[in-house]
């Protein structure tokens, strides 16, 4: 059983959700402020696996709350939110959420990007064994070592979100091929893309801005424009 932590300050959003994540099977822990989140949270660190968070709340804030989150786990998160403007939504993804959904909202659809979401989380720790090295990738002195789920840059250790991670894998596994926004999206958020630009925008300029020495002019991680992004293929 999942257990799911739902965050926002009217109490009869979080029943709502409850309900309809309860009749999924999952088990729901709910806050009503952003420091209770984190507080649960710190509690139950390997025992939360996806988190449902609004963005305005009393006291420390949805987006304050991601950000001191993000320093210690990288369970999925979803933003929850009656903020539909694209900049509340790039703000979010910014912080580290990996989805956005905003209210009033579809019960199926929140249903199906929680879904989504554990789908990856699962995924990351349930890749079977194969031979020594076969799942590292490397271009230049980037590196992912798949089975240890690690980035490292010239020896360098790189955290990045799983969303970011993801991206970054797919691009390097298939280094020197360049996918478009709407490849990327389909096969990280293994749905349709829809108005794909700026979620997946946002989240190369975040990897950018982790593995590059200079994120303006990229090393690694390259802008084909008008086509889409490619990992350049650098001999070591």
């Amino acid at each position: 059983m999942y257990n799911i932590l739902v965050c926002d300050d009217e109490k009869e959003i979080t029943d709502a959700i409850d309900i309809y994540l309860t009749q999924e099977g999952y088990h729901v822990l709910k806050a009503y402020d952003g420091q209770t989140a984190i507080d649960i949270l710190n509690k139950n660190k390997e025992n939360i696996h996806l988190l449902i968070i609004d963005l305005m709340m009393p006291g420390i804030d949805g987006i304050h709350a991601i950000l001191q989150i993000r320093k210690s786990s990288t369970i999925p998160i979803i933003i929850l939110s009656a903020k539909s403007q694209d900049q509340d939504k790039i703000l979010g993804l910014n912080v580290g959420a990996d989805d956005y959904v905003t209210k009033p909202f579809n019960p199926l659809e929140l249903i199906a990007r929680v879904k989504s979401q554990l789908r990856r989380y699962t995924a990351l720790g349930s890749i079977p064994d194969n031979e020594e090295k076969a799942n590292i990738f490397k271009t230049g002195g980037l590196m992912i070592d798949d089975d240890k789920k690690e980035v490292t840059v010239d020896g360098e250790s790189v955290r990045l979100t799983r969303i970011e991670y993801n991206i970054l894998l797919l691009l390097l596994r298939n280094k020197g091929k360049v996918f478009s926004i709407d490849q990327i999206y389909e096969k990280i958020w293994k749905e349709e893309a829809f108005c794909a630009d700026n979620t997946v925008t946002v989240h190369i300029r975040h990897i950018r801005e982790k593995i590059e020495i200079d994120p303006k002019n990229p090393r690694y991680l390259k802008v084909m424009w008008g086509i889409g992004y490619k990992v350049e293929d650098i001999p070591e």
